[in-house]
């Protein structure tokens, strides 16, 4: 099948709400431009309304966690993600690490960098073995980024992997490995982006002795690899150069013609929002629809709202609640290229990500960091191996789940949406997977200090139909005492935690699905209690949080932080064991001077100027006043900006009250 101009349209109905999403990446190509887009027979057209039909494969829905090799000669500086465009941008700090390293980019440019990528340490086959004892079910190799570098072997563009750098077939050898271990095997393309990202190493320095003298990228001999030059005003993600959209899908239908993976990512919208895009959708549907009776077993996904005709990808952040059709994260537990200055993300951070994730119906893919010989840090082996251990207790509550009534309960809600990603879980906030109506799995985000967890969800109301029969804890061998009543379901604690992580409690009964969880009672809010040193510790797990204020973490600790609102405040409950007075001492971090917190209680308001500390993690002390509790009983302490006119944001990770003259 071929298509006409690239103006012609398809599902013009669908078309308005589907194409809003991208409606900035890039407009279409002139009318009247003729473009070759063969596609292959089948049930799909390059339209929207085409597209509706397809429905997601039954294994993508069980996979749940992917590892990604997000690798190639942008690694080699060991200086982070989009090497190849920052280098050649004057005074950022790529720039001037290129130029202190390799010398200037007008004669050494990325060019120069892809034959020191050699890859002489990758094992692809010990990486995919470490990859699916984690728990990875599907495996995506990058096949182009922004640079242009192709790590397949192209017929159509000799920048690539087998004719220099490694001089290997990087998606070859990777697909090999993870088909040896089962896996599914993606690619991801970046390469959409490219024509405009890459222009500007066609640019030159404003200043100093090489200004004006032209980048390397602005040679014509080089063009295969940095481009043409753009028209001026062809400045968006996508170009709307047709001749570049065309060279797009030539080379992107080349890829999933050789090696048909299971999977296709593209690092942003449907491509040109256009028809040239959706052909290619079009064609790798249909390709595959070949081989499973007009049902395609593939999956193709991007960063555009889908509404069930692709998967629908968020890029380090995730969906606010239960989306009614399959989605997908992606992030990385580092930088997305080795980065030596970045630390890697704990297992308990990718743990609890997978779990909040998959309880609202989507799949997480990591990045597990590469140096740029192939290799693996040691964190980050220790990152995979500590995964292992979790899911070989845990993987039951994961694989081949779907959600449940609701995605969880607790303080903490995960604001939704891209590059949001950062949540401290506590031991209050629980997620539940499940597998048809007679089991049930509640994961509680951290162990409880009480000895005991009730599950508000499963309150046994008027109208409940579900019955409860047994609870067991994963990894726990013994018994467990529990009651079920109008509260909830109350489960007894062991002694040991069976994981340093999120634990899993599996419930088991009939019609579980016949809770009424919105009905529920809310968990009560955390009270504080007066320690034996004399002391209230004012935690941010046990803070109301009141407006846009909310929990992230700095140097391994919780915090509270994105507070750049002078009306958003937050509370806690005190149990008032004691009478007397107790000095305020609070620990904050901020880059503004001038700023004043205030903190309230009984009518009383003390307030203190923090100290500017130059960076967002670094955290200092400092007393505030005293303040005096003087009647017993449960009491609010708020905390709020000193002067509202003068508020610049402020990371708070505690406060302490301490009687008056104890340190």
């Amino acid at each position: 099948m071929k298509s006409g101009k690239i103006g012609r349209r398809h599902g013009i109905g669908l078309a308005v709400g589907c194409v809003l999403a991208v409606g900035a990446l890039g407009a279409a190509a002139p009318t009247g431009t003729e473009l070759s887009l063969p596609i292959a027979p089948g049930p799909f057209r390059p339209a929207f309304e085409s597209f509706a039909r397809y429905q997601c494969p039954e294994w993508f829905r069980d996979v749940k966690l992917g590892m990604w090799a997000h690798w190639g000669p942008q690694a080699v500086p060991m200086m982070g993600d989009w090497y190849a465009k920052h280098m050649y941008v004057q005074g950022h700090k790529q720039y001037q690490h290129h130029l202190e390293t390799y010398g200037h980019p007008s004669t050494h440019g990325y060019k120069d960098i892809i034959p020191l990528w050699k890859a002489e340490k990758w094992d692809p086959d010990r990486l995919i073995a470490l990859y699916k004892k984690a728990g990875a079910r599907y495996f995506v190799s990058m096949a182009s980024h922004h640079d242009n570098f192709y790590l397949w072997n192209s017929r159509l563009h000799p920048w690539n992997a087998v004719q220099m750098g490694p001089q290997r077939d990087v998606v070859a050898d990777w697909q090999k490995a993870a088909k040896k271990h089962g896996l599914y095997f993606g690619v991801s393309e970046h390469l959409g982006a490219s024509f405009t990202w890459f222009q500007d190493s066609h640019k030159s320095d404003k200043t100093g002795p090489q200004a004006g003298v032209p980048y390397d990228g602005a040679a014509p001999k080089y063009q295969d690899l940095y481009h043409f030059p753009a028209e001026p005003n062809d400045k968006a993600w996508y170009s709307t150069d047709p001749r570049w959209q065309q060279q797009w899908f030539d080379r992107i239908k080349e890829l999933v013609d050789l090696y048909q993976p299971d999977l296709l990512y593209t690092d942003g919208g449907v491509p040109f929002a256009n028809e040239v895009g959706r052909s290619l959708i079009a064609h790798f549907y249909n390709a595959d629809a070949q081989k499973h009776d007009g049902r395609p077993q593939v999956v193709y996904t991007c960063k555009q709202e889908s509404k069930g005709m692709w998967i629908d990808d968020v890029e380090r952040g995730v969906m606010p609640g239960i989306r009614p059709t399959p989605w997908q994260t992606d992030t990385s537990i580092g930088d997305w290229y080795y980065n030596k200055n970045w630390k890697y993300r704990p297992a308990g951070w990718v743990i609890q990500m997978l779990v909040d994730i998959v309880s609202k119906n989507g799949n997480l893919l990591i990045n597990v960091v590469q140096r740029p010989d192939g290799s693996l840090d040691p964190e980050a082996e220790q990152i995979l191996a500590q995964m292992a251990d979790w899911i070989a207790i845990n993987g039951e509550a994961i694989y081949g789940t779907r959600p449940w009534l609701v995605y969880g309960e607790g303080r903490l809600r995960a604001t939704g949406g891209k590059f949001k990603e950062d949540f401290t879980y506590t031991a209050q906030d629980l997620r539940f997977t499940t597998k048809g109506d007679g089991t049930l799995y509640a994961f509680v985000m951290g162990w409880p200090s009480e000895g005991r967890i009730t599950i508000r969800s499963l309150a046994k109301l008027p109208d409940v139909t579900g019955k409860i029969a047994d609870v067991q804890l994963l990894g726990h061998a013994g018994e467990l005492k529990w009651s079920h009543d109008a509260e909830g379901l109350t489960i007894q604690l062991p002694e040991q935690k069976p994981s340093d992580y999120a634990v899993a409690f599996k419930i088991t009964g009939t019609d579980l699905r016949g809770f009424k969880p919105e009905q529920a009672a809310p968990p009560a809010s955390a009270v504080v209690q007066l320690e034996t040193s004399g002391r209230y510790t004012l935690a941010p797990d046990a803070a109301e949080l009141h407006g846009s204020l909310r929990q992230e973490t700095r140097g391994d600790r919780p915090n509270l932080g994105f507070w750049d609102n002078a009306e958003d405040w937050a509370s806690w409950k005190i149990n008032g064991k004691e009478l007397g007075r107790f000095t305020v001492i609070a620990e904050c971090a901020t880059i503004h001077p001038g700023v004043s917190l205030a903190v309230e209680s009984a009518g009383q308001r003390v307030v203190a100027r923090v100290p500017a500390t130059g960076a967002w993690d670094k955290f200092e002390t400092f007393v505030m006043d005293t303040i005096e509790i003087k009647q017993a009983g449960e009491q609010i302490v708020t905390v709020r900006p000193g002067d509202a006119r003068t508020w610049k944001a402020v990371n708070l990770r505690s406060l302490v009250l301490t009687r008056a003259g104890r340190p």
